[in-house]
């Protein structure tokens, strides 16, 4: 019980950091000496000194001796950005060291665990484990797979529409889930829609935190974005991104370049931007993770090449009753009902009068 009290002092610690490590993990460091919190910290910025250093400075090397260290994530066991804490750790004379979960990244996956052991440090693992992995659940696919954490926002009514039959879709949900939605853009490396969204709703996609660097994405195989789009505003210009297919027209490609805007040239499939190619090379480009916010045939595309990890979907309660209505996922031609990507469910609540939903993608 003890063990648990102070890592979710840690725990809390870390969630500080959320939306400004990125491509880091969130981690939190609490020291404690005889029932006492002597030092904490946690990681506040990729290149950043890490959540142990942050503790370790705020306790003198006496005051540190024989105390406990509990620490969310594995210390870091290899050179990178900075030195390894494994040894700051062992450096320091701390006698226990309580982890919550071991680094998925596999340059220090348990190893570090093992060299305090052999350095003489008492070691346990794997207090609050649950929540703590929940936490990193984009780090890790991101360090496991070289792939961004992926996804997919749609705000419907309860029949699964976006859009009415002529193309109006404001609004379908609620002020308070919008508000909320946008606070959620504010986790994330990067923010994608379809140029077809861009036309529609001209959304400026912008964080709730002005602070926060987020990168948008339309992907416009056509290059159609037109440059007063409010996509292109409000924020720096080099983080306006336009995903192209490789027939484009260059002078256009040229016009977005000129203006400080990144393009992006991705091979074409079915004489679209081939998403998996263009997934694929955003984690080169400090992504390792994309909320995709619309539209339906964007979505319905990184379904279908398995690029989606999870849902959040915002249902109004509300009925359009619409065949001809646009749904929220749109692109698939599946003929049997054992043929649906199936969700598992993680979490609802309510946001004022809508539901918010998030679903993990079973592929």
């Amino acid at each position: 019980m003890q063990d648990e009290f102070y890592m979710r002092l840690a725990y809390e610690l870390a969630l500080k950091g959320r939306g400004k490590t990125s491509p880091n993990p969130m981690v939190g460091a609490v020291i404690v000496k005889q029932g006492r919190v002597v030092g904490q910290g946690w990681h506040r910025r990729c290149g950043g000194p890490h959540a142990e250093i942050w503790a370790l400075r705020q306790v003198g090397p006496r005051a540190v001796r024989n105390a406990t260290l509990y620490v969310t994530l594995e210390p870091c066991f290899t050179q990178g950005r900075t030195p390894p804490c494994v040894d700051a750790v062992i450096a320091s004379g701390v006698t226990t060291v309580v982890v919550g979960v071991k680094d998925p990244n596999p340059a220090t996956h348990g190893k570090s665990v093992r060299k305090l052991r052999r350095a003489g440090i008492t070691v346990r693992v794997g207090v609050l484990a649950g929540c703590l992995t929940e936490m990193n659940v984009a780090f890790e696919k991101y360090i496991r797979t070289g792939m961004p954490w992926t996804v997919a926002k749609a705000a419907q009514t309860l029949d699964g529409k976006i859009a009415t039959s002529t193309g109006n879709s404001q609004w379908i949900t609620s002020l308070e889930a919008r508000r909320f939605s946008r606070t959620l853009r504010n986790d994330f490396d990067a923010i994608m829609v379809g140029v077809d969204t861009v036309l529609k709703d001209n959304p400026a996609l912008n964080p709730s935190d002005p602070r926060k660097p987020l990168k948008k994405i339309v992907v416009d195989s056509r290059l159609r974005t037109p440059l007063q789009a409010r996509f292109f505003q409000d924020c720096d210009p080099k983080d306006c991104w336009i995903a192209t297919a490789a027939s484009a027209d260059p002078a256009r490609i040229q016009w977005y370049q000129r203006r400080g805007h990144g393009v992006i040239v991705c091979p074409a499939r079915h004489g679209r931007v081939d998403l998996a190619w263009l997934f694929r090379c955003l984690p080169s480009k400090g992504i390792a993770s994309i909320l995709i916010e619309g539209g339906a045939r964007l979505i319905g595309a990184a379904l279908q090449d398995k690029l989606v990890d999870r849902m959040h979907m915002y249902i109004a309660p509300a009925i359009l009753g619409d065949a001809d209505a646009l749904s929220s996922v749109v692109g698939f031609k599946r003929k049997k009902i054992e043929q649906c990507t199936r969700l598992s469910w993680l979490h609802s609540r309510m946001i004022g009068p809508d539901m918010f939903i998030q679903a993990q993608v079973n592929y």
